[in-house]
């Protein structure tokens, strides 16, 4: 079984930690491979823990996306504040240099899921830079990506097209672990002339780029509300796109991105017919009905399709995702999502998925998802060389 950074940290006690007043940015599957959380494994250590950070959904992952939080109570016996980075306006979500005041090291375990919208990663890359700042020391706490890494997929989102759902050049489904894109948000960082943070990782031992999830022997815990299993994090990189749409992606139901659907689709045998159409490698489009509980289109009945993926290791989430809106696009009632998302109201949330607005105009001109996901993969620019270079050799071998 693979060993976690923090398996590895608790194997040497915590020895690093002694001595040293300790900061952690966690949430819920901050866990070891026993099951047991980072807070609970210092506390264990009698680690000086003086400080929590929770990401997006919270440090206690409770709640949805794109909801801000406030205070949470972790545990009432450590009386130590907990600060939340994901407020309610764009600053909130920037950790700040006096937020590590009377803190020596920086303690970061968040579970990403090798997509570039997944906002854990610029939360931690938020954090080094106030590190930078503050002269702290951080600690990042190594995991693999559970979704094959090493498989590449999408473009660089484009200058004038970040967010926080894509705050650097990576393509949306970027084949890292959370420890090597820490070396490539400082190497960004630095070419940008910002100061590079004094930054350890501890890696992983046993793990190999080419593993599936299954084949690290870990549990899986959902990091996040609609993340609750490994089949969600395999669908997400095109899954995610739904959002900047007008369909259901699930949420509120018990596969979230794999139930795709709006009431307005009314043939779903014709959705189903579309997207198979496309001849996708190792996922098959099942005509189905689903009532979403809450958020879009909540208690109404949806017509649409579940995604099964046959073979993760072709799996081409991506394109399997620009056809679903492909065929949706078909259907009288279908549009883009025009509210503000992740703070930003000026651009559609569509452009800032794709990182572009090119993609999305090439659908609305009736382009094929070849043609689509192809104009996609040619712009990905030098991103893969920039990700051999951050690549760690131990995964490889």
């Amino acid at each position: 079984m693979v060993k976690l950074g923090l398996d590895i940290l608790v194997d040497n006690q915590m020895t690093a930690l002694k001595g040293k007043r300790v900061a952690l940015l966690a949430h819920p599957a901050s866990v070891d491979s026993q099951l047991i959380h980072m807070v609970d494994r210092c506390i264990q250590a009698d680690i000086n823990l003086v400080r929590l950070f929770g990401p997006e959904h919270g440090i206690l992952g409770a709640a949805q996306d794109m909801e801000s939080v406030d205070e949470e109570v972790v545990d009432p016996k450590l009386k130590i504040p907990v600060i939340s980075l994901y407020g309610t306006t764009k600053d909130s979500l920037f950790l700040k240099p006096q937020d590590l005041e009377g803190v020596d090291v920086l303690l970061c375990d968040l579970q990403d899921i090798g997509s570039r919208y997944y906002t854990f990663c610029y939360t931690t890359a938020f954090a080094l830079r106030a590190c930078a700042q503050a002269g702290v020391h951080c600690m990042i706490l190594d995991r693999p990506n559970p979704i094959v890494g090493g498989v590449l997929e999408g473009n660089v989102v484009q200058k004038g097209w970040d967010s926080f759902v894509g705050e650097y050049p990576l393509c949306n489904r970027h084949g890292l672990t959370l420890g090597e894109l820490c070396h490539f948000f400082q190497n960004e960082d630095a070419a940008a002339g910002m100061p590079k943070a004094s930054m350890e990782i501890v890696w992983c031992e046993g793990y190999r780029r080419h593993m599936t999830f299954a084949e690290t022997g870990l549990p899986w815990v959902l990091p996040s509300p609609n993340m609750p299993t490994i089949d969600t994090a395999l669908v997400y990189p095109g899954g995610c796109l739904y959002e900047g749409t007008n369909l259901s992606e699930g949420r509120g139901t018990t596969r979230p991105f794999e139930l795709i659907g709006a009431p307005y689709i009314d043939d779903v045998a014709q959705m189903a017919a579309s997207i198979n159409g496309d001849n996708l490698p190792g996922v098959t489009a099942r005509p189905t009905f689903f009532k979403p509980m809450f958020q879009k289109h909540a208690n109404a009945m949806c017509g649409g399709i579940q995604l099964h993926v046959t073979d993760e290791k072709t799996f081409l989430p991506l394109k399997t995702g620009i056809s679903v809106i492909r065929a949706a696009m078909a259907f009288k009632g279908f549009d883009w999502r025009r509210d503000e998302y992740e703070f930003v109201s000026d651009r559609l949330a569509m452009d800032l998925l794709f990182g572009h607005d090119t993609p999305r105009k090439m659908l609305e001109g009736g382009d094929s998802t070849d043609a689509v996901w192809a104009f996609l993969e040619n712009q990905r620019d030098d991103h893969d060389e920039k990700n051999i270079a951050v690549r760690h050799a131990g995964y490889d071998s």
